[in-house]
Formats: structure tokens, C-alpha cells, sequence
């Protein structure tokens, strides 16, 4: 790693829990979402940054998925539907450290029936530290960055057991 992508190792927090680091290769598995309302910016956008999509595996909701195979010709796992359940399986590959990175263009101005979903799907990602782009401009920044095409090494939450035993005592 260059020295402006260098990382400190995992310590001790103020707790004295322990941290622990999650290797990311050079290819990325990445879930793409697209809000009703914003699968055609989605599409634009994906097509836009074809190339390097190609050099990684993805991931997304059952229509948002099927629109991104059929437009750019690559392959893309498809789960449920968002209002389906797709998001939460999103949510259990986060948890489960098989997706590596969450770019989602959801729409904040239209009631979703699955708002819970949603807000449980931006939650995961913030307690396992998984990069989420919740915008076009986001999504840029994050496809662009040069971690995106390197070896990275992403610092993980204490281990839950390790908290639940101190509750314990």
C-alpha cells in the first residue's frame, strides 16, 4: 500500500474490546440498490462506470439487478426484490462479511413500504464499518477511490461475545 492508504492496526478501544481486521481483495463484492425513483440514475450511472463494475462481483435487489444484466451485459446475483425481503438479505451477506461494499440510491423524499428495510440495511453497514454510497456523488467518490482497486483491510467491531459476557457481569 502506498503510505496515503496505509492503516493503523487494530487496538484496544476505550473499553479495552478488541478489534479485529476483515481482508478485501482487489475484487470487491459490491450490492448495488436502486429505489424505484432512481433505477434509471442507477443504470446511468452503472454504465458509466461499466469497466470498472466488470472487475468485481455484484450483487442487488431482484429488479435493480435484472435491469443491470440486461443493460450491461455482466453477470449480476440477483436476491429478492427490495419490498420482498431483498434488502434484509443484503443485510445478512453484510453480517455475514460476503459483501464488501453497499452502493444504494434510495430515495428519501418517497415513503417506501419497506422503509423498516431500509433503515435496518443502513444500520448493518455502520455496525460492521462497510463502505455505503447513499448518492450518485457518493458512489462516484467511491468507485474512484484507488482502495477500490487494491488489497483492503477493513477494521471490524469487537467481537459481540466479548461485549454480552461484560453485560453479564
Amino acid at each position: 500500500m502506498s503510505d496515503t492508504n496505509k492503516q493503523q492496526q487494530p487496538d484496544a478501544g476505550e473499553e479495552g474490546l478488541r478489534y479485529s481486521l476483515l481482508e478485501m481483495g482487489k475484487r470487491k463484492r459490491i450490492a448495488l440498490v436502486a429505489h424505484d425513483h432512481k433505477k434509471q440514475e442507477m443504470l446511468e450511472w452503472a454504465r458509466h462506470n461499466r469497466e470498472t463494475l466488470s472487475q468485481h462481483l455484484l450483487f442487488a435487489t431482484g429488479t435493480t439487478g435484472t435491469l443491470l444484466a440486461r443493460e450491461l451485459s455482466l453477470h449480476v446475483n440477483c436476491f429478492r426484490s427490495g419490498p420482498l425481503g431483498g434488502d434484509l438479505q443484503i443485510g445478512a451477506r453484510i453480517a455475514e462479511s460476503e459483501i464488501d461494499c453497499l452502493i444504494f440510491f434510495w430515495d428519501p423524499l418517497e415513503a417506501q413500504p419497506h422503509d423498516p428495510d431500509v433503515r435496518a440495511l443502513i444500520r448493518i453497514c455502520a455496525v460492521w464499518n462497510v463502505p455505503i454510497a447513499c448518492n450518485r456523488a457518493s458512489a462516484d467518490f467511491m468507485i474512484t477511490s484507488p482502495l477500490m482497486q487494491s488489497d483492503y483491510q477493513r477494521l471490524l467491531p469487537p467481537s459481540y461475545e466479548e461485549y454480552i459476557h461484560r453485560m453479564d457481569v
